[in-house]
């Protein structure tokens, strides 16, 4: 992995993640004593280059999420390094960080919990512009009113509260409360998992456009692999903690390498019935192993079928197999891609 990071300029990269670690205490016993950890990111390094989008994917639980709150600092790492704009923030006091904050922000996923029912929607995306005094008055309240039509809402709107709209509506209102301070970096936390079919779309698109307009680097969790790769110029694919392959969108999709990328690909629905009768379809045997206690080596191996010995005893490495294609698997050793 490291190569690869090496092979850009600094200039290049906005977010590069090294070894990152999240670790979540279970305390058990009436003195709450530390019996063991929730390994929810586990030694995970990737970048994001300005101006492109990295989506990120994987089961429910194999945290994703988790990764995208740790690098807003939402969420406190463990272990390992966030370097944003060539600095190094993991570390950071919240007084030191209050200024990378505003450069990065977050759309969260559920878009009914994720704004205050008791503040009206001018308030809320008023919220960011007072906390970092980038405007008053007059001025506050056109950069509102601009916000909200720019994510395809009106004026009118502001005096609302968030119960008076619907889930799209109120998703586009949580995108305009992100753009509030004019950041370089969003974190999209499954943006449109709790939104209609046919709404769906619509975000997406409307995301793309601000990206050109404002030159926004993005972070792009979700579970639809067909959205994701519509959005994403590359993808990283998450199972258990663990980043398991990294490659361009195109290359993903056209030569997954990692036997659970292949199995969450197939699992795509394909609008053809003859494409999809006649494609092989991989179905994951067993459940999904608790990150308390993950499987010796590779954790995935309790459920590939191209196991052997070798995948019990040792962690696979993060290898590049070329022009960028990150992949952790022993088979790539044996030469079965």
């Amino acid at each position: 992995m490291e190569n690869r990071i090496n092979e850009a300029t600094p200039k290049e990269i906005l977010l590069e993640v090294r070894n990152l670690k999240k670790y979540f205490p279970i305390h058990k016993g009436i003195f709450g004593t530390k019996k063991t950890n929730v390994q929810a990111v586990d030694d995970i390094s990737f970048y994001i280059y300005k101006g492109e989008t990295l989506g990120l994917v994987g089961e429910s639980g194999c945290g994703k999420s988790t990764a995208g709150r740790t690098i807003i600092r939402l969420y406190e790492p463990t272990a390992g390094e966030i370097i944003f704009d060539g600095a190094e923030i993991s570390s950071m006091s919240e007084n030191d960080l209050k200024p990378f904050r505003k450069r990065m922000q977050m759309i969260f996923q559920d878009p009914y919990a994720s704004l205050n029912s008791r503040m009206t929607v001018g308030d809320i995306i008023g919220e960011p512009i007072d906390i970092h005094n980038l405007a008053e008055g007059e001025e506050r309240q056109k950069m509102i009113y601009d916000l909200l039509e720019r994510v395809g809402l009106s004026k009118d709107h502001a005096s609302r509260y968030p119960h008076e709209f619907s889930g799209g509506q109120r998703q586009r209102i949580g995108i305009a409360r992100s753009l509030a301070v004019e950041p370089d970096f969003i974190i999209c936390d499954e943006p449109i998992s709790a939104l209609d079919v046919s709404i769906q779309a619509q975000v997406v698109n409307m995301l793309e456009d601000l990206q050109e307009e404002f030159g926004l680097t993005y972070l792009f969790i979700a579970h639809d692999l067909s959205m994701v790769k519509h959005i994403s110029d590359r993808i990283g694919v998450m199972y258990l903690g663990k980043l398991v392959e990294l490659s361009t969108s195109k290359g993903l999709y056209e030569k997954p390498l990692h036997p659970y990328t292949q199995a969450l690909l197939s699992a795509i629905p394909i609008p053809d019935p003859e494409v999809t009768h006649a494609r092989q379809r991989i179905v994951l045997e067993g459940d999904v192993p608790s990150p308390i206690n993950p499987p010796s080596g590779c954790r995935f191996r309790t459920r590939c079928q191209y196991a052997f010995d070798r995948c019990t005893v040792e962690e696979p490495v993060f290898q590049d197999m070329g022009e960028g294609h990150m992949v952790a698997c022993h088979l790539m050793d044996k030469g079965k891609v």
